[in-house]
């Protein structure tokens, strides 16, 4: 049975849990999740842990959080004067808003604190600094 390599069209059912056991994310109860190999479309552990799986292989493996979403950055968390959000948006903890950075790129951030005249935006992702376990079971495997 040939295994999945780099460049191939993988269709990989899976679960996502943390540390403490719960689940963040998963394929389970919907369609399995598509992607090449090796094109940096999933996280760098996650496209690791597929390549040489054979189809129907199930294994858990453990990404560590360099490999996944990388490490959490405190200067990626900001406070911002209240009256710098548009009139038309009313913050609330966990919201996330995508603000433009240098060179009008989007950036997704999240609320994670108001308080007074001050908003506490998180750039990290939400995932970052965790060490992620993941299910898999290839389903599909096309050049």
């Amino acid at each position: 049975m040939a295994a999945a390599k780099k460049g191939d069209f993988v269709k990989v059912h899976y679960t996502g849990t943390l540390e403490d056991g719960s689940t963040f994310d998963s394929s389970r109860s919907v369609e399995p999740l598509e992607f090449t190999l090796g094109s940096g479309q999933v996280i760098a552990g996650f496209d690791e842990a597929v390549t040489g799986m054979e189809l129907g292989e199930r294994k858990n493996v453990m990404i560590p959080a360099d490999k996944a979403y990388g490490e959490r950055h405190e200067e990626m968390v900001i406070s911002v004067p209240r009256n710098q959000f548009p009139a038309h948006i009313v913050p609330e903890v966990g919201q996330q808003i995508q603000l433009s950075g240098p060179h009008n790129q989007p950036i997704l951030v999240r609320v994670v604190k108001i308080s007074g005249d001050s908003i506490l935006l998180d750039a990290n992702p939400p995932l970052a600094g965790r060490d992620l376990t993941f299910d898999l079971e290839l389903v599909s495997i096309a050049e």
